[in-house]
């Protein structure tokens, strides 16, 4: 059945149609401003800044403490007077008349009695007195105090100059400091002298080698330590 509207009912209802554009406009409007106002929003927004990686200190040195301080400059002295040692006496330390030795005490320089000393005397031969003048050479250029040590083996001596090994290692140590004061010009208040007997051997006195290792005579070039511990006030360095 089809049902006929009238002009008038036509007429009346017209009205509908331009209200729904209407609300569709409104909302299309209303739609664009939310859309404008999150955009300025977004736009006044700060940006957070960047959180700073962590800034790492370099690693400070741990610094010595005086005790290690004072080893590490007594280790660095003991090791320059061993070079200048070394480079003055070189060829008498190559050919075996001196031996240069690390001592707690300093550096040892010593001389062997063979070709310095006739058995059981404490004159110098000839070629120990030269080479002694080389060695006083390099004393006189250093500051050390120089302790002079006689040592004998253990074979018992009695003659009629020396009654045992004390009175001749002694003997032989004295003479050397006379002899470095008289011909080598080192200053007597550097130096001092002592005679150990057969008690501070170098190596077993069980053979015939052995005990003519022990028989020698030893320059200490004394360290700070030992010279402020074991030397007379005033004259230590």
């Amino acid at each position: 059945m089809n049902i006929k509207l009238s002009a008038t009912q036509v007429s009346r209802d017209r009205w509908l149609i331009s209200y729904a554009d209407f609300m569709t406009l409104l909302c299309a409007f209303f739609l664009t401003m939310y859309a404008a106002v999150l955009a300025k929003t977004a736009e006044q927004t700060p940006t957070p800044a960047p959180v700073p990686a962590a800034v790492v200190e370099p690693a400070v040195p741990a610094q010595p403490s005086a005790a290690e301080q004072a080893a590490a400059d007594a280790a660095r002295r003991a090791a320059t007077l061993r070079d200048e040692v070394e480079i003055a006496l070189a060829p008498e330390l190559a050919a075996g008349y001196l031996q240069l030795i690390d001592d707690p005490r300093g550096l040892v320089i010593e001389v062997p009695e063979a070709g310095s000393f006739e058995v059981g005397q404490a004159d110098l031969s000839r070629e120990a007195a030269a080479m002694l003048g080389r060695v006083a050479g390099v004393l006189t250029t250093l500051p050390n105090a120089v302790r002079i040590e006689g040592h004998t083996d253990d074979t018992p001596i009695r003659t009629s100059r020396y009654q045992s090994n004390w009175e001749l290692s002694t003997a032989r140590a004295t003479r050397v400091v006379a002899f470095l004061i008289g011909d080598g010009s080192v200053a007597p208040a550097r130096l001092s002298a002592a005679g150990y007997g057969e008690f501070r051997p170098r190596a077993a006195n069980a053979s015939p080698a052995g005990r003519a290792r022990n028989r020698r005579v030893d320059l200490v070039l004394l360290n700070d330590a030992t010279a402020r511990a074991e030397e007379p006030a005033g004259v230590a360095p």
